[in-house]
C-alpha cells in the first residue's frame, strides 16, 4: 500500500489519521500566513512612493486579524480531513506527539520556525481540551533554534567608510534604498547626516559610545537592516555603526513631501530615542522579514534592554511575541517569591487592576457586573481594546496582551486579592487550593497612575506632565480617538515621563461624536438650576464642561491653561474632527521636533562640514 501524496492537500482516510499528514497541514496554513504577511510589508513600499497613507494605516490595521485567520482555516481543515474524536486517550497521546515530531522535522530548513511553532500552537489548543496543552504535545520550549539564522540574501547590508569615505558611503546606502520617487536634496541630507553625528561627538552625548566617528578604524563598518521600516506616513532606515569594537545604534527616519520627493529628517542615536519607534504604546511596523528571527537578533544588538517579546511585537508578528511573553513570564514566576496585590491607585468600576511588585505590568480583568453610572458590558469593553490593538495608537495608548486559561500559583496570591477576585470577577476565575485560573485577561505595561503622579510632583515635574497630559489627548484627536474619560486616573506616566493614556471602555472615535457648545441659558431659572435645560444625547461631548473635572487644583489649572486651554473649546474639536472627516491625517512624529534637520539646519543654509569629516 503506497503512502498518501501529502503534498497537496487531499481527503484521508478518517480511521487512520496520519501525523506527517496532519502536521503538513498545519505548516501549510502557517506557510500562507507569512506569505499574506509578508505581501502586505511589500506594498508598503510603493504606498509610501505615492503618499497612499490611508491604505498604508489600512493595510496594517488589517494585517492584524491574518493569523487569527489562518489559524481558523488549519483548524477546519484539520478537523474536517482528519478523524480525531473517536480516538482513544491512547491513541491521541501517541498520535498528537508523532504529529509534533513530524512538525518539527519539516522544519529543518524552515526561515520562520519559531512563528511556524507558535502557529502550531495555537492550531492545537482548538483541536485539544485543556488537559492536555502538554510539553509532550506543544511547543512550551522551541523545538527548533533560530541561533545564526538567516535569509539570502542576509538581512542586513554592510558597508566599509575606511575604504569609500564616508561621504561616498552615506550616498551609496541612499542609493541602495531603491526609491521609486526623487529625492528634494540628497546631498543636502548627507551633509545634515554628516553634521548631526559630528555635533554629537563634539557635545559627547549620542556619540559617546563612538570616542572617533571620524577617524574610522580599517574594519569599521555600517550595518542597515535590508528592509525599510514603515508606519503611517514614515519609513525608517535602522542600523549600527561599528568602529574599533564601539557600536552606535542610529534610526534615520525618511519623510516625504505632498509633490511626491523624499528627504531625510533626522538621525536618531540616543537608545531612548530609537526605543520609542519600538514602544508598545505605537502602531506594529510593516516591514517585509524572510527570517524574522534575524531582524530580532540585530535590533536586540540596538536595544538590549528591550525583550524579544516586544520587538517581535512591533515587526507585525504580536502572536510570537505573545507566545515569548508568555514564557518570560512564567520565567519570571519561577525565579521570585513575591505575591500579587491589587494594583496602588483609585480602583475603577470596569476593571479589577492587579500586579506583581517585581513584574512592571499589570493583569486586568473584566468585572462580572459593572455598576451605575457606567453603561457598558463585557462585549462592548473587549471591542473597545480591540478597537486599541486595531488603531493607530500614536504613542499615547497602550498596547495589551490578551490571555485566555491563565494559571497562578495560590500561594501567591494575596489573600486580599482572592477576596476581590472571588466579589467582582468570579464567573471568569476558577480557583483551588494550589491554583487560580483567569479565563480571561489582559496584560498591560505599568505605569505611575497621573493623579497619583501630580500629587506629589514639583512644580516643574507638574507643569511637563500636564504638557505631557494635553499633548496626549490631541495626538489622539489627531487618530481619530476621543478618550472619553480624560480623569487623571485614567492616564500613566511612563519611565521617561511620557504621558499615555490606558483605560478603554469609553472610547469613541472623533467622529462618532457630537460636540456642541452649551446652549444659552432660557431665563434666570435655568441659570440657577442644578439641572440641564437642553437635551443631551449619547455621543454629545460638551468641551466647557471639562473644567470642573479636571481643573480643580489651582497648580493644575494654572499650568492647563498655560499649555492647554483650547482643550476647552468647542472650536479645537469641533475643527479636529472636521480635519479627519475631510481625510487630513495629521503628522504625528515619535521623536522631538527639536531634533528635525529642517530645524536645525535650515536648507538656505548649507551646512558647513570639515575636510576631515568627507
Amino acid at each position: 500500500m503506497h503512502a498518501p501524496d501529502t503534498s497537496s492537500p487531499v481527503l484521508f482516510d478518517r480511521s487512520m489519521p496520519s501525523p506527517p499528514a496532519i502536521a503538513r497541514a498545519i505548516l501549510e496554513g502557517f506557510n500562507r500566513h507569512y506569505s499574506l504577511f509578508r505581501y502586505v510589508a511589500q506594498q508598503a513600499k510603493s504606498r509610501f512612493e505615492h503618499g497612499d497613507w490611508h491604505n498604508m494605516r489600512k493595510a496594517a490595521r488589517e494585517r492584524i486579524d491574518f493569523y487569527d485567520q489562518r489559524v481558523q482555516e488549519a483548524f477546519t481543515r484539520v478537523e474536517r480531513n482528519f478523524d480525531l474524536k473517536s480516538l482513544t486517550d491512547e491513541e491521541r497521546d501517541a498520535l498528537w506527539q508523532a504529529v509534533k515530531g513530524s512538525f518539527v522535522a519539516m522544519l529543518a530548513d524552515h526561515r520562520q520556525p519559531e512563528c511556524a511553532e507558535t502557529f502550531f500552537n495555537s492550531v492545537c489548543t482548538k483541536l485539544l481540551h485543556r488537559e492536555y496543552f502538554r510539553n509532550q504535545f506543544l511547543f512550551v520550549r522551541p523545538g527548533v533554534s533560530t541561533e545564526h539564522m538567516d535569509s539570502d540574501p542576509p538581512s542586513y547590508r554592510s558597508y566599509y567608510p575606511a575604504a569609500h569615505g564616508l561621504r561616498r558611503t552615506l550616498r551609496q546606502i541612499a542609493i541602495d534604498l531603491g526609491f521609486a520617487c526623487p529625492w528634494v536634496d540628497v546631498e543636502h541630507d548627507i551633509r545634515c547626516l554628516m553634521r548631526s553625528v559630528f555635533e554629537l561627538h563634539r557635545a559627547g552625548d549620542g556619540g559617546r559610545a563612538l570616542a572617533r566617528p571620524f577617524d574610522v578604524e580599517p574594519d569599521c563598518q555600517i550595518q542597515v537592516l535590508s528592509n525599510l521600516f514603515f508606519r503611517n506616513k514614515g519609513a525608517y532606515l535602522i542600523g549600527r555603526f561599528i568602529n574599533g569594537g564601539r557600536l552606535m545604534p542610529f534610526a534615520v527616519p525618511i519623510l516625504r513631501t505632498p509633490r511626491g520627493h523624499i528627504y531625510l529628517d533626522t538621525l536618531l542615536t540616543a537608545p531612548e530615542h530609537i526605543g520609542t519607534l519600538f514602544s508598545f504604546t505605537r502602531a506594529y511596523f510593516l516591514v517585509d522579514m524572510e527570517a524574522p528571527s534575524a531582524y530580532v537578533d540585530f535590533l536586540r544588538t540596538l536595544l538590549p534592554h528591550k525583550p524579544a517579546s516586544e520587538l517581535y511585537t512591533m515587526v507585525g508578528l504580536q502572536k510570537q511575541g505573545k507566545t515569548l511573553f508568555y514564557r518570560d513570564f512564567l520565567h519570571h514566576l519561577r525565579h521570585s517569591t513575591d505575591q500579587f496585590v491589587i494594583a496602588p491607585g483609585i480602583k475603577g468600576l470596569v476593571m479589577t487592576v492587579f500586579t506583581l511588585p517585581s513584574y512592571p505590568y499589570v493583569f486586568k480583568m473584566i468585572k462580572d457586573v459593572i455598576p451605575h453610572p457606567k453603561e457598558t458590558d463585557r462585549a462592548t469593553i473587549m471591542s473597545k481594546y480591540q478597537l486599541v490593538k486595531m488603531h493607530d495608537r500614536v504613542g499615547r495608548m497602550a498596547d495589551t496582551w490578551e490571555y485566555s486559561h491563565v494559571t497562578l500559583p495560590r500561594k501567591r496570591c494575596s489573600p486580599a486579592l482572592i477576596q476581590e477576585l472571588l466579589n467582582f470577577c468570579r464567573s471568569a476565575v476558577e480557583i483551588d487550593e494550589d491554583k487560580v485560573v483567569l479565563k480571561h485577561v489582559y496584560i498591560e505595561r505599568r505605569m505611575t497612575p497621573l493623579n497619583m503622579y501630580l500629587q506629589h510632583a514639583t512644580d516643574a515635574e507638574l507643569d511637563n506632565a500636564i504638557s505631557e497630559y494635553g499633548n496626549a489627548i490631541k495626538e489622539l484627536a489627531a487618530a481619530n480617538i476621543f478618550p472619553g474619560d480624560m480623569l487623571y486616573k485614567n492616564f500613566g506616566v511612563t519611565r521617561i515621563d511620557r504621558v499615555v493614556f490606558y483605560d478603554y471602555d469609553e472610547i469613541e472615535y472623533m467622529t462618532d461624536c457630537n460636540f456642541r457648545r452649551i446652549p444659552q441659558a432660557r431665563n434666570e431659572e435655568d441659570e440657577m438650576s442644578g439641572e440641564v435645560w437642553y437635551s443631551v444625547d449619547k455621543h454629545d461631548v460638551f468641551p466647557e464642561q471639562f473644567g470642573p473635572f479636571l481643573l480643580g487644583d489651582p497648580r493644575i489649572r494654572a499650568a492647563m491653561m498655560r499649555h492647554h486651554a483650547d482643550l476647552f473649546t468647542y472650536e479645537f474639536w469641533q475643527g479636529r474632527k472636521d480635519g479627519i472627516k475631510a481625510g487630513v491625517m495629521e503628522d504625528v512624529f515619535p521623536y522631538p521636533q527639536a531634533m528635525r534637520f529642517r530645524s536645525r539646519y535650515p536648507r538656505q543654509a548649507p551646512a558647513a562640514v570639515t575636510a576631515r569629516a568627507a
